[in-house]
């Protein structure tokens, strides 16, 4: 069952209209089929044309759409053998973000993600995807560990940010993020980094910092929320969609920039429709990225992503 977005509802109801025939035609001996087909060609259009000019908000609520793939959703459809690896070997174990030895086709990675949870106890127990500063010290060390051994790093991006509670800044958040950054540019094997729903702040930047950083067709990347912007800007939250536009948050916007190099496909109607056909798409754009990659040594490796970075805005 899709859950509908606001922006959704004259598609929501053309669906619900399709179901309601649908069962009326499977009780009864009234052949309706060719207004149900007639229907379902309407409903196809809505849906494309309606993707095909979503506003900078539209995105937003697309990115955090509760049905879209979350990390365990892109392990399962696109790595074997994978092995989680837990723990900072200092604090905890912070399972907002998640990582572990894996393979992706015939090559060996180290796969880190942001992960959200899916129901109300999963997104309890992973902190809603906003990590401490022992789950961006555990990433430093799943990087280094990829580093010792040689091995690719893959990270997915989904995060509203770092987790801005008191324990958190107690615990060095700001220096963690600094310095899960610094292990993503120090890296002498190669990065690609994805953005496959919410990029926000330093707390998606710290596991972002790669040389080669995609991001899905409606995901978002920004320094802070809409709503946070808007309640600095315009000292109300009902300014997010202003904000969402003036901020250039899309992968439309951050391609021109040049602060990401590929932006990938998602189904009509989004990720959360197609949810294999999003992760084929995903896992196709992130090979094709390790393998330009893959000529490079360590050297190269690092001041191609420093001369990525340092062009930002220049």
């Amino acid at each position: 069952m899709v859950s509908f977005l606001e922006f959704e509802k004259p598609i929501a109801e053309l669906e619900a209209r399709i179901v309601e025939l649908r069962a009326t035609a499977s009780v009864g001996d009234i052949n309706i089929d060719g207004e149900i087909a007639t229907l379902e060609q309407r409903a196809a259009k809505l849906l494309a044309d309606t993707y095909a000019k979503l506003t900078p908000w539209q995105k937003t609520q697309v990115a955090r759409h509760p049905d879209r793939p979350h990390f365990k959703d892109y392990v399962a459809g696109l790595f074997d053998n994978f092995m989680p690896l837990a723990g900072d070997r200092a604090f905890a174990d912070d399972q907002a973000i998640l990582g572990g030895f894996a393979t992706l086709g015939e090559r060996k990675v180290m796969v880190i993600g942001h992960e959200k949870g899916d129901d109300t106890a999963s997104r309890v127990r992973h902190n809603f995807g906003m990590a401490k500063p022992e789950g961006y010290r555990k990433a430093i060390r799943l990087m280094q560990l990829a580093d010792r051994f040689g091995l690719p790093v893959v990270t997915l991006v989904d995060t509203s940010g770092a987790f801005p509670g008191v324990q958190a800044e107690e615990r060095g958040q700001a220096e963690a993020i600094a310095r899960s950054t610094e292990a993503c540019l120090k890296l002498g094997v190669p990065m690609v980094a994805a953005v496959v729903g919410e990029g926000g702040s330093g707390g998606a930047v710290a596991l972002a910092a790669a040389n080669r950083v995609l991001m899905f067709e409606h995901a978002v990347y920004s320094v802070i929320s809409p709503e946070g912007c808007a309640s600095i800007l315009w000292r109300t939250a009902d300014k997010a969609s202003d904000a969402a536009t003036a901020m250039q948050v899309t992968a439309q916007h951050l391609k021109g920039l040049g602060v990401i190099d590929r932006i990938v496909a998602e189904p009509v109607g989004g990720a959360h429709r197609e949810p294999v056909e999003a992760i084929a798409n995903l896992g196709a754009a992130i090979e094709a990225e390790l393998d330009s990659l893959d000529a490079m040594d360590a050297d190269a490796l690092r001041t191609d992503r420093a001369d990525k970075f340092l062009a930002i805005g220049a």
